[in-house]
């Protein structure tokens, strides 16, 4: 059956969300300024979950709209990219003039991956694969990223290395460039949860809330982390599935248990990968071996890829017979 047409109250739904997510975004700054870091990473931490919120629901509700679009690009600036940068510099980087070149480096790299997202949206030419995978760290990730080391104070509760103004500045730097870089990132967009696992699933956001609740900065620093780990998997991913465009149009699931039934199959047929270690291993045993008998006169020196001469012989004339399949009276002159 299919879904009425919203109302224009509930067409609203989707850009309230997000105007209320650019609200949170700039109440971060006004926390910064207070002194109040904890809530300062709580309302960026609310602005990433509605705007992971407003997009699905306008879809669902079939309000999706050109002005709604511009809206989650401007406020995806002003949530992840201005906000963190200033609590950035109020933080730490306000000690020094050079401080505020990078957070408006950090500032502006996130307004160069939204504008690059938008083109790359339009794009009509582009392999199915690619819906799966950002291009760059997205804005949300990217803005809690860069206050990683603020979340990493609040969790221990000390200072250390990780907040001293200068490796700061160097992982701000680094996670622009994440932003303005190609390298892909996994979209949980499309990701789809197979029916047995809802209930795991269900148990896994109770104990992930109950973690929150009790240590939030610690259970957040967790996840950067393991958000961070995910890139060399992602990157490996998307290079396997450009080479394989007979998967592009498989839905994952399927692709993965094909591919763990070809890895069965290479097993019990007994294939292997060479053995490249051991066979460069005993030719390096072969060559020194060699070397050896060199150094007591037995055999004339040799280059290292050169093969000992042989003698022609009776023995030899066999091998050379039933190499190439012929036997030696079939050539005989009857």
């Amino acid at each position: 059956m299919p879904i009425p047409p919203a109302g224009p109250g509930v067409r609203l739904l989707p850009n309230a969300i997000t105007v209320l997510a650019m609200c949170a975004g700039l109440s971060s700054v006004q926390f910064a300024l207070t002194g109040n870091y904890l809530a300062s990473i709580a309302a960026i931490a609310v602005a990433a979950v509605l705007d992971s919120l407003d997009g699905r629901i306008a879809r669902l509700l079939d309000a999706t709209s050109k002005m709604g679009a511009e809206l989650d690009s401007l406020s995806d600036a002003v949530a992840f990219g201005v906000a963190p940068a200033m609590v950035l510099y109020v933080w730490r980087l306000d000690a020094h003039r050079i401080g505020w070149i990078f957070a408006l480096v950090f500032a502006v790299c996130m307004i160069l991956r939204l504008a690059r997202f938008n083109t790359l949206i339009d794009e009509p030419d582009q392999p199915p694969y690619t819906k799966e995978f950002f291009v760059g760290v997205p804005a949300p990730a990217g803005g809690l990223l860069a206050l990683l080391p603020l979340i990493i104070t609040l969790g221990v509760e000390a200072d250390g290395w990780w907040n001293s103004e200068p490796v700061i500045m160097i992982w701000t730097v680094l996670v622009a460039a994440l932003l303005i870089s190609r390298i892909p990132t996994l979209s949980v967009k499309t990701v789809r949860v197979p029916a047995k696992f809802v209930a795991a699933l269900l148990v896994g956001v109770g104990l992930l809330a109950a973690a929150v609740i009790q240590y939030p900065m610690s259970t957040l620093a967790l996840a950067m982390v393991i958000y961070l780990v995910h890139i060399p998997y992602a990157v490996h991913r998307k290079h396997w599935l450009a080479h394989h465009p007979e998967a592009w149009d498989v839905p994952p699931r399927e692709r993965r248990a094909a591919i763990r039934q070809a890895r069965g199959a290479s097993r019990r047929l007994g294939l292997r990968p060479p053995l490249r270690r051991r066979v460069a291993g005993a030719a390096m045993r072969a060559v020194r071996m060699r070397r050896t008998e060199d150094d007591h006169g037995s055999r004339p020196i040799l280059p290292i890829d050169a093969a000992p001469p042989r003698t022609a012989g009776p023995g030899m004339r066999r091998r050379n017979w039933r190499r190439i399949g012929l036997r030696r009276d079939q050539q005989r002159p009857r």
